[in-house]
């Protein structure tokens, strides 16, 4: 028997060792999880994991101390997952909601909850390279609980505002995934607001001809409307999203936590996406945010973003690429670009302009209880720049075609219209309103 043979043999019989081990292991998980679910104790637990790896590492000789604290993280990680089986999704987290967005083989869960983030290794493969995006507006904090638990992680931080959706940021992100080694088999994670997960996505699904994609939103408006849907893009030329691809995550971790460092006005401008989706979508929720006072809001938040979630959910698996029912998701955002594009893209945050753009293709009773909404949230109703100037982007917004363009209109909370009308007429309807 040569040396080649000899060491291959006895490979395996470790191998078979280890396979025994790895039985017995999970035997003994059975009994932690029958015990975590009878107590209502959470599967993962932070400490105990970082005391193991410790303890077990100090065993190990330094020459392969590295490989065996990521064996240990995967074995972990495999742990939870068969605890998580054992004990039910629903179990996992009383004020955890997963949502499936059903696509086929494009299909991803979403997940609504408390701290999640910290366990963010429990919903995405992070067992290899991954590749962090986020900006300088965000709390450093959520990137790095991210790079914790993954088994080898960059993070790359991006300028805050939409003039990061750029060709040039792109370029630059792509530049730092090729200098990090990101093979196929690796994966971007955004982490931010809808900026970064348009940018990290579109980079993903163009690296080596699209590698995985995970998104974490940190805003309400990036958990209610970007982190589902899969559309990723950059700016071009002072318009929005020219440039992009759809792209579908692999998953979306909503960690509701996050909104606890959110300015208020950008809770606010997220909020009006979760009001835009009610009033074509759905009347009940409409009247929901309606009863509710500001301090209501904060407090009902999750409920919120889960019936926006919903109601997105839906149109998306119906329409995944825009081309009918999917439309009804710009209610308010042909204006509301114009007055994006017109205002330079950051002096009026997305939600205050799609709030501005509801207010002309609404009429008669969806009109009066939109306009009493978006004021009791502090959003604004009417644009205070030149509107004339706003709408002459209107011919380069990528839902005008021909000179007709597709507006959304409601004449009643909880329905609407695609009518196709002309450039001419949609300006006038915005002009006489």
């Amino acid at each position: 028997m040569d040396k080649l043979t000899e060491a291959r043999e006895k490979i395996n019989q470790i191998d078979k060792q280890m396979a025994e081990l790895f039985e017995a292991r999970l035997k003994a998980v059975e009994a932690v999880a029958e015990y975590k679910k009878e107590h209502g104790l959470p599967i993962y637990d932070p400490t105990r994991e970082a005391e193991v790896i410790k303890r077990n590492s100090e065993t190990v000789e330094d020459g392969v101390k590295e490989y065996y604290v990521s064996f240990q993280k995967s074995t972990m990680a495999l742990s939870r997952a068969f605890q998580k089986r054992l004990i039910g999704e629903a179990h996992a987290s009383a004020d955890e909601v997963t949502l499936g967005v059903e696509l086929g083989e494009r299909s991803y869960p979403i997940t609504v909850g408390h701290g999640l983030i910290a366990k963010a290794n429990e919903y995405f493969d992070l067992e290899r390279k991954v590749f962090i995006v986020t900006d300088n507006g965000v709390p450093t904090q959520y990137a790095n609980a991210v790079k914790d638990v993954s088994k080898s992680a960059t993070v790359f931080t991006v300028g805050e505002g939409e003039g990061s959706k750029s060709l040039t940021t792109l370029e630059a992100v792509l530049t730092a995934m090729s200098d990090a080694e990101l093979g196929r088999g690796d994966c971007v994670v955004a982490v931010g607001g809808g900026v970064v997960g348009d940018l990290a996505g579109f980079a993903a699904s163009v690296y080596m001809r699209g590698i995985d994609f995970y998104n974490v939103p940190t805003t309400l408006l990036s958990q209610v409307d970007s982190s589902i849907g899969g559309k990723t893009a950059v700016n071009l030329g002072g318009i929005k999203n020219t440039v992009g691809a759809f792209k579908q995550p692999k998953a979306v971790l909503i960690d509701t936590d996050t909104l606890r460092t959110l300015p208020e006005r950008h809770f606010r401008s997220g909020l009006a996406e979760a009001i835009k989706m009610a009033a074509t979508s759905d009347e009940e929720l409409f009247a929901k945010i309606e009863e509710l006072d500001n301090d209501g809001i904060h407090r009902c938040i999750e409920q919120i973003i889960v019936g926006a979630l919903k109601i997105k959910k839906a149109v998306v698996e119906n329409d995944e690429c825009e081309s009918g029912l999917r439309k009804i998701l710009n209610f308010g955002h042909t204006f509301g670009h114009g007055v994006e594009a017109d205002t330079g893209l950051d002096s009026l945050y997305h939600g205050e302009c799609v709030a501005i753009g509801m207010m002309p293709v609404s009429h008669g009773e969806a009109h009066e209880r939109l306009s009493l909404v978006l004021e009791k949230v502090g959003l604004p109703t009417k644009y205070e720049g030149d509107t004339e100037a706003a709408l002459e982007y209107v011919v380069h917004d990528k839902k005008c075609s021909s000179g007709a363009v597709s507006v959304i209109v409601t004449d009643k909370i909880g329905t609407c219209q695609i009518k196709s009308m002309s450039v001419n007429e949609f300006k006038k309807m915005v002009l006489n309103h």
